[in-house]
């Protein structure tokens, strides 16, 4: 999916706006709570029969539903009915499928809708899971873009006891909790837009406390890391998303949690502190990819978290933000979106430049700017446009930022202009004002724009995010690499450790071909493919 896409944006840009309103309103968290007020965790402690687990094989994964190749690339490692894995060291670990499977948050993209979550997510899984083995019990937290239609079709799909497809689904709310074997728990909280847990929410697990014993321990799902808060939000959602989970942490779990899991960064990053508890973002299900050296990895966190991995690592993170040179290439709509306006802004210019150096060229226009108001409000439009494009975390400095990217689209404005006015004036002999010319002039200035604002553009963020850590979310979103993918598979042991298999895939397949058989996934990977790479550890399992 190409996140430039003039039409892309405005449309998610839209239904953001629009469920942000409403959410403020009207939290449909409320009215499911008056739906289901039973306070049951679904109870995952004892097989069918009613005999107690011994151990258990469980997965999780976030951020899924963008990409086909990424998403059923996550889809077919999680479906196999046993994985095995190696790390850098060349162990190799076997694991099993899980038995219950957690979507983490932004279960499909850009925005929710029940045939967007049946195209894009759904339809890969069934796909990937055909003949592999029985679907998982499936458990689902909800991130902002599943919130993007006022949570209607995440509460349709999942909150309703459905069997989607072989999927069983068990939670009646946005949020939920599952007991496991050996004093486990598991337990999904719904953050909503505005980074708020409602009150009813927290009853709901201030009951479910209750219902935990002494030495119990809590592996605590949320959609958005707010341990990097102060990174990704702004002041005042930052304040209250941390203030919610510490709330939750101390008051209502009582230091229970040993184990978080979140998405919304779309790579792979783990701290953890000397107690041995961890917080893991592990946001690699099929979105794109989201730089890792923009987020001060080696920054120490509240109780002493220290980074211990991140997937990619910094330097290759820092090495991908290069391709934005190549947006022109990789981003054509947009392209065509910086085609128009050169072509519109160049176009708008009533003066011959074709016989004249760049310092009179520069005269000319500055008088033709003096007498034309319309196209000063134009430049000054573009201007302030990308001033409102710079990144919050420019701080004093996002009217410089956002002002140079600017200048420097005019100034490839005018340049272009120059050059094609001289072509058709001094090289080609055309007359000034004549349908020939400006036809041809018309194509250049268009084709101009189109080379030169994605790489202008493509400039801006490599150096933003690359020099002053701005524009994460932007120079990363521009690229679309479906690469560097990753989930998380847990098990319970007979002992009661819980080991962490952080899973990841360095490069997916592209092409795919049909399975031969019943036993087989409705598509393999066509073994021409010879560059993508098998799933393998991001590091040594972790255990608890």
């Amino acid at each position: 999916m190409s996140w430039l896409d003039p039409l892309l944006l405005a449309k998610t840009g839209l239904r953001a706006s629009i469920s942000a309103t409403i959410g403020k309103q009207a939290d449909r968290r409320l009215l499911d709570a008056l739906a289901a007020p039973e306070v049951k965790p679904y109870d995952f402690s004892v097989d069918a029969t009613g005999n107690p687990r011994e151990e258990l094989w469980f997965d999780y994964v976030s951020d899924l539903g963008d990409g086909w190749d990424s998403t059923y690339a996550v889809a077919q490692a999680v479906s196999h009915p046993t994985l095995a894995v190696r790390d850098d060291s060349g162990a190799t670990y076997e694991t099993r499928g899980g038995e219950l499977l957690v979507f983490g948050g932004d279960e499909v993209y850009p925005a929710a809708s029940v045939a967007e979550y049946v195209e894009r997510t759904l339809q890969p899984w069934v796909c990937a899971i055909r003949g592999q083995r029985r679907p998982p019990h499936l458990f689902a937290v909800p991130g902002n873009h599943d919130w993007y239609d006022g949570l209607v079709s995440f509460m349709r799909l999942f909150c309703q006891g459905r069997t989607l497809d072989g999927f069983k689904t068990h939670q009646r709310r946005s949020y939920f909790s599952v007991k496991l074997p050996q004093g486990w728990w598991l337990l999904g909280v719904d953050m909503q837009l505005e980074s708020d847990i409602d009150r009813p929410q927290v009853s709901y697990f201030e009951e479910l406390a209750k219902q935990m014993r002494e030495g119990d321990r809590i592996i605590l799902c949320l959609a958005e890391p707010a341990w990097l808060a102060a990174q990704t939000h702004s002041q005042e959602s930052r304040f209250r998303l941390e203030n919610n989970l510490r709330y939750l942490e101390e008051h209502v779990l009582g230091k229970k949690v040993s184990v978080f899991l979140a998405g919304d960064i779309h790579h792979y990053q783990r701290h953890a502190n000397a107690e041995g508890r961890q917080k893991i973002v592990a946001g690699g299900g099929g979105a794109f990819l989201h730089p890792t050296h923009a987020y001060r990895t080696e920054a120490t966190l509240r109780e002493g978290f220290t980074p211990r991995k991140s997937f990619p690592s910094p330097q290759e993170s820092r090495r991908l933000c290069w391709r934005n040179l190549g947006l022109a290439a990789t981003s054509p709509r947009f392209g065509l979106l910086t085609g128009l306006l050169y072509l519109l802004l160049a176009w708008a210019l009533p003066v011959n430049l074709g016989d004249a150096n760049v310092p009179q060229s520069l005269g000319l226009v500055g008088l033709t700017l003096l007498s034309s108001p319309g196209l000063v409000l134009i430049t000054v439009l573009a201007l302030l446009g990308l001033i409102g494009f710079a990144d919050k975390s420019f701080g004093r400095w996002r009217w410089a930022a956002g002002g140079l990217h600017g200048l420097a689209h005019l100034a490839a404005v005018f340049l272009l202009a120059v050059g094609v006015a001289h072509l058709m004036g001094s090289v080609l002999h055309l007359p000034f004002r004549s349908p020939g010319r400006d036809l041809l002039s018309a194509g250049l200035f268009f084709v101009g724009g189109f080379l030169a604002g994605p790489t202008l553009m493509g400039l801006y963020l490599l150096l933003s995010l690359n020099v002053f850590g701005a524009h994460a979310n932007e120079a990363f979103s521009s690229l679309a690499i479906p690469d560097w993918k990753n989930f998380i598979r847990l098990h319970i042991g007979k002992n009661g450790e819980l080991s962490i298999f952080p899973v990841g895939i360095r490069r997916v397949p592209r092409a795919w071909k049909p399975g031969e058989t019943a036993r087989e996934p409705a598509w393999i990977a066509d073994p021409q493919e010879r560059r993508a790479t098998p799933p393998a550890l991001i590091e040594p399992p972790i255990v608890l």
